[in-house]
């Protein structure tokens, strides 16, 4: 009998690429919006999805943060 347990992972994940289908207009909402929070929008969408997940109680345990892009914060301790 096997359980169903994904493979241990060593180092960072690989992301998946999903195509996604959008009404121009959802779509123009979901950008401005990503845009007011300062996200791209597909940051919006995965923040979004996440949200949804846990709200439902559907987030998968072991689930990292989204990872961190564009320019790191400034270490308050070297200025």
């Amino acid at each position: 009998m096997t359980e169903d347990h994904p493979p241990q992972q060593r180092g960072p994940r690989q992301r998946k690429q999903v195509l996604l289908r959008l009404d121009p207009l959802v779509h123009d909402a979901l950008t401005r919006w990503a845009g007011d929070e300062l996200r791209s929008a597909n940051a919006q969408i995965e923040f979004l999805l996440r949200k949804a997940l846990a709200d439902a109680g559907r987030l998968p345990q072991g689930t990292g943060p989204v990872p961190r892009r564009g320019r790191p914060r400034k270490d308050p301790e070297t200025d």
